[in-house]
C-alpha cells in the first residue's frame, strides 16, 4: 500500500525533471503518471478475478517479483518509451496486489482486535506512502531521477522475502470464477489509453483534426465492446448486483473527483515552482507535503470518525474544503506566497481527505450483499483510478496550451487549469451531497 501510493506522488514531482533530461513537452512527461493509473485502474477488476482463481499467495509474490523487474528497467532505461512501459506494468502490479492485501489480512489474522490492528496499520501505511513519495522524490531528485524509480526495488525484494515467511498458505476456494474475462479488461484499459492520447492531443491539433478523433473515436467504441463484453458474457468482471448499490457508485464518483482533482493541483504547484520559479524539487516536496501528513496522522482514528458521525455527513463536509482550497488558489498573484496561497490551499485539501477519505471505503461497500463485495471494491477503485487517468492528462493539456516555453508566467496561464480543477471538485461536491428522499404514496390496503 505504502509503495503503491509512493509511485503516484514521486512521479509528479520527478515529471518536470524528467521532461527535462528527455526534452519532453509537459503532456507528453505526464504520461509517468497516467500510465500507472491505467495499470492500476484499467487491471484492477482482472486482479481481483486472478486472486479468486490462484490464491491471494502466490498472485501477491509474483507481482512484487514483477514490481521489482520494473522499477529496475525504469531506472536504468534511456528511453522515455521504456520507462512509460515500466510505469503501466507497475501498475498492472498494483492492480494484483491491492486486491490480495485485504484478502490475506482475512485469512491471517482472526476477526476482532487483531483483525482490527491489522486493517488500522494497513491504511496507516497507504495513508503516509503519499508523504513518503514526495519527501523521497524530493531528495533524490537531487541526483538524479533514475534513484526515485529504482528505490522501490529493493524495498519489494525486501517484502518479497518476509511474504515467503509470513504470508500464510491457503488453498484456492473451490468455487472458482471459471474464465478471466481477458477481452472485457483489455477493452477498457487499451479505452483509457486512447481517451488520454486523444486529450494530450490537443494542444497541438483542434477538436476536429484526426490525431485527436481518431484515439477518441477508438476509446467510445473500446468502451462500447467493453459494455457488449460484460452483458454476454458468462462469466463478467462486472456484475450487475455490484452497479445496482447507488451508495457505493456515489461514493466511487465523490472519490474519483476527489482524487483526480487534487492530483491535478499537485501538477499545477509542481510546474508552477520547478519551471517557473525555479524551485528544487526537494523544495516543492517540502510545499506539497502539508495535503498528505494530517491523513496519515488521522488513518488510525478513522474509525471513530465514522462511529460518531457515519459516512454520509463525513462525505459531505470532506469534500467542501477542497473545493474552497481551489477557489482559493484560483486567486492567483503575480508571485502567489507560500503561507498566503500555496498552505492554506494545501490545508484545505489535506482536511476534505481526514473526512472522506475512510468514509468513502467504508460507504463504498456497505449496502453490497457479502457474496458482491471483492468486485465492489475493485469497482470502487477502478473508478479512484479513473480521476488519476483523466485530470492530470487534462490538466497538463491546458497548461501547455496557455504556458510560455521559458521564463515566469502570468496567473491567467494557470486559471484554466485551475477552472478545471475547481469545476471537478465541484462535481465532487454535488456527487456527496445527500439525496432527498422522496415520498411515496401508501399502498391502499
Amino acid at each position: 500500500m505504502l509503495i503503491d501510493a509512493l509511485e503516484v506522488s514521486a512521479a509528479i514531482v520527478a515529471l518536470p525533471t524528467v521532461a527535462a533530461h528527455f526534452h519532453l513537452t509537459l503532456t507528453q512527461a505526464q504520461w509517468l503518471v497516467t500510465a500507472f493509473a491505467i495499470g492500476f485502474g484499467g487491471l484492477m477488476l482482472l486482479g481481483g478475478r486472478v486472486v479468486a482463481r490462484h490464491g491471494a499467495r502466490p498472485v501477491y509474490l509474483l507481482a512484487l517479483l514483477v514490481f521489482a523487474a520494473a522499477s529496475l528497467a525504469g531506472g536504468l532505461t534511456d528511453s522515455f518509451a521504456v520507462l512509460t512501459a515500466t510505469r503501466f506494468v507497475k501498475g498492472g502490479c498494483a492492480a494484483l496486489t491491492a486486491p490480495t492485501g485485504l484478502a490475506i489480512i482475512a485469512t491471517g489474522y482472526p476477526q476482532g482486535p487483531a483483525r482490527s490492528r491489522a486493517l488500522a496499520v494497513y491504511t496507516l501505511f497507504g495513508a503516509s506512502g503519499f508523504t513518503t513519495g514526495l519527501l523521497l522524490s524530493g531528495v533524490l531528485a537531487e541526483h538524479s531521477w533514475r534513484w526515485i524509480f529504482l528505490a522501490p526495488a529493493p524495498t519489494v525484494g525486501v517484502l518479497f522475502l518476509l511474504g515467503l515467511r509470513v504470508i500464510p498458505r491457503s488453498r484456492p476456494p473451490a468455487a472458482r470464477p471459471a474464465g478471466y474475462d481477458l477481452a472485457g479488461a483489455l477493452c477498457f484499459t487499451t479505452a483509457l489509453a486512447a481517451l488520454v492520447t486523444g486529450i494530450t492531443r490537443l494542444t497541438d491539433h483542434g477538436w476536429t483534426q484526426p490525431p485527436v478523433l481518431a484515439p477518441l473515436a477508438l476509446a467510445l467504441a473500446l468502451l462500447a465492446a467493453t459494455a457488449l463484453i460484460e452483458t454476454r458474457t458468462p462469466h463478467p468482471l462486472l456484475r450487475r448486483s455490484v452497479l445496482a448499490g447507488g451508495q457505493m457508485l456515489r461514493a466511487a464518483v465523490v472519490a474519483a473527483c476527489l482524487n483526480g482533482s487534487y492530483l491535478g493541483l499537485l501538477l499545477v504547484i509542481t510546474v508552477q515552482l520547478q519551471q517557473h520559479q525555479d524551485r528544487t524539487p526537494l523544495h516543492t516536496a517540502l510545499a506539497l507535503a502539508p495535503a498528505s501528513v494530517p491523513l496519515a496522522i488521522a488513518a488510525l482514528h478513522s474509525g471513530h470518525l465514522i462511529a460518531r458521525y457515519g459516512t454520509r455527513r463525513l462525505i459531505t463536509a470532506g469534500a467542501l474544503p477542497p473545493c474552497l482550497g481551489y477557489l482559493l488558489y484560483l486567486r492567483l498573484p503575480e508571485h502567489p506566497g507560500y503561507t498566503s496561497a500555496v498552505l492554506p490551499t494545501m490545508l484545505l485539501v489535506a482536511a476534505g481527505f481526514v473526512l472522506a477519505f475512510a468514509a468513502l471505503n467504508t460507504q463504498a461497500t456497505a449496502t453490497l450483499h457479502p457474496a458482491d463485495r471483492a468486485a465492489g471494491v475493485a469497482l470502487y477503485q477502478s473508478m479512484v483510478q479513473l480521476g488519476a487517468v483523466l485530470i492530470p492528462a487534462a490538466t497538463a493539456a491546458l497548461l501547455q496550451s496557455h504556458l510560455p516555453p521559458h521564463g515566469p508566467a502570468p496567473p491567467s496561464a494557470y486559471r484554466p487549469a485551475l477552472w478545471l480543477i475547481t469545476a471537478v471538485g465541484t462535481a465532487g461536491l454535488l456527487a456527496a451531497l445527500p439525496a432527498r428522499t422522496r415520498r411515496t404514496a401508501p399502498h391502499p390496503a
